[in-house]
This record gives C-alpha cells, sequence and structure tokens, in this order.
C-alpha cells in the first residue's frame, strides 16, 4: 500500500526558518541512515565494534529481561508517535512540516540504544556448516535488506523520513490530499516492507539465542504494529482498504496480485 500525497507547487524563496528545517530534516536522515547501515552489520554479527552477539556475556536472565525492555522501548516509542491522535497532539507543539523528521529522530535514537545496550546471549539455536546452505541464508537476508530499501522508494522515501515535508514548507508547496496506490511489491503483500525486515531478521545461518530473542521480539512487534496501522488505514482510505485486504494477503504472496 502506498499513501503518497500529491503535491501542489507555489513556489517561494525559502526563509530561515525554512532552510532551518531542511537542515534539520536532513541532519536526522544521516543518522537515521547511519544508524540503519550499523544495523545491518550488527544482525549479521560482523564488521562493527558491537554486534548482536558481541560484548561481555553476563547473567542469561538479567541480560534477556534488559534486551527485552529494549525492544519494549523501541516498539512503544513507534507505536504510540505513528498515531494520528499522538500527531494532532504533538503537531501543537511542533511545526507541523517537522513532525516526520522528529519521528525518526525519536525512532533512531530508540534504535541506538537497543543497539548499544544490547546483552549478548551465545548458546546456539542453529549453526549452518555446509557453505553452499549458508551462503543461500546469507542470500536470503541481504534480499530482505534490499527488499525493506526498495519498499520504501515504492511508497515515498523521502516523505517517509521528513525530507520532503520540510522541503515542501521551505519552498511554499503543499503535500495536497493522500492517494492510495498499490506499486508494484505492494501488490503482492500488503507490508513489502515489514516482510523485508522479517526475513532479514531471521535468514541467518548462525543462530545464537539473543539473536532468537532479537528475530521473534521484533517479528512481535512487527505484528503489532501492522494491526495498529491497517486501522489507521481502514479509518482513512475505508472501504478501498478493505477491499485490498480481501485481495491481497498481509506478509507472504500466498495469493494472486492485486490489479
Amino acid at each position: 500500500m502506498s499513501n503518497m500525497p500529491q503535491t501542489v507547487s507555489v513556489l517561494r524563496t525559502p526563509n530561515l526558518l525554512g532552510i532551518a528545517g531542511v537542515t534539520l530534516s536532513a541532519l536526522v536522515y544521516v543518522f537515521f541512515l547511519g544508524a540503519f547501515m550499523y544495523t545491518i552489520a550488527f544482525v549479521a554479527d560482523v564488521g562493527v565494534p558491537k554486534t548482536i552477539d558481541g560484548g561481555l556475556i553476563g547473567a542469561p536472565l538479567r541480560a534477556a529481561l534488559i534486551n527485552l525492555a529494549l525492544l519494549g522501548q523501541f516498539g512503544l516509542q513507534h507505536s504510540v508517535m505513528a498515531r494520528p491522535a499522538f500527531k494532532r497532539w504533538w503537531t501543537k507543539f511542533i511545526p507541523e512540516s517537522l513532525e516526520r523528521s522528529v519521528f525518526v529522530l525519536a525512532a533512531t535514537v530508540a534504535l541506538v540504544l537497543l543497539l548499544w545496550l544490547w546483552q549478548p546471549l551465545p548458546g546456539q539455536v542453529w549453526s549452518v556448516d555446509n557453505p553452499l546452505l549458508a551462503t543461500v541464508l546469507w542470500t536470503l537476508c541481504g534480499v530482505g535488506w534490499a527488499v525493506v530499501l526498495l519498499s520504501t522508494f515504492l511508497l515515498n522515501h523521502f516523505e517517509l523520513f521528513g525530507l520532503q515535508q520540510s522541503l515542501l514548507f521551505a519552498t511554499g508547496q503543499s503535500a495536497g490530499v493522500p492517494s492510495f496506490k498499490t506499486p508494484v511489491l505492494y501488490r503482492y503483500v500488503r507490508h513489502p516492507l515489514y516482510l523485508g525486515f522479517v526475513i532479514a531478521f531471521w535468514a541467518t545461518p548462525h543462530m545464537s539465542v539473543g539473536h532468537l530473542l532479537f528475530a521473534i521480539g521484533c517479528t512481535g512487534y512487527i505484528l503489532v504494529g501492522i494491526f495498529f496501522e491497517e486501522r489507521d488505514l481502514i479509518t482513512q482510505f475505508g472501504d478501498t482498504y478493505r477491499r485490498y485486504q480481501k485481495r491481497v494477503p498481509m506478509l507472504l504472496p500466498l495469493r494472486g496480485r492485486a490489479d
């Protein structure tokens, strides 16, 4: 599903407030992009100082509780700040053009906390020694991250991360009314972005107890997030979205595509 606004152009010379907003949004985007790239290496357990299985090993119960708390704060931030009611309240205090950037900033801070404070639980759930099968799993993991990135561009990458809103405000343009579209992958599953995350989190040749906890926690949050997101989409698009739900599966492409 794509919720992409139609831009109405009334160009003007950006003022200082508009320039400041664009600068803030750009800095937040760079911060997010760095955290996102680090997350890929973190989950793959390679190439960065702190990974999902790296660090000092402490008491398993304490580590598990800390990790659950970290997953909880990340999920809570997303669930609360993404809701329309919170956005209506929040934009009484910040410019509407910066609402998405502030959300991305808060989400990135929550993600950095999760990565920084994550406690390793190193016991092996499975370990694949066959080189061919291991390569297949690593390839699937890469495909998952690629699907995540592609899905953001199929929606509206720069709107999703707040850059478009601040730029439109700075140049005096209006985003217009959102339209309902289902580009490419969204014709086969309703949430390809979430599907990409699920693939990336689970496709690994070396699944530790900590990685398993991470994958289960993130998958659980994704399912909860889909519930709330689809409730909001039904409120926004009504029967159009209900018909889309009936035609297209949620995560697994097990039925025919939507036309």
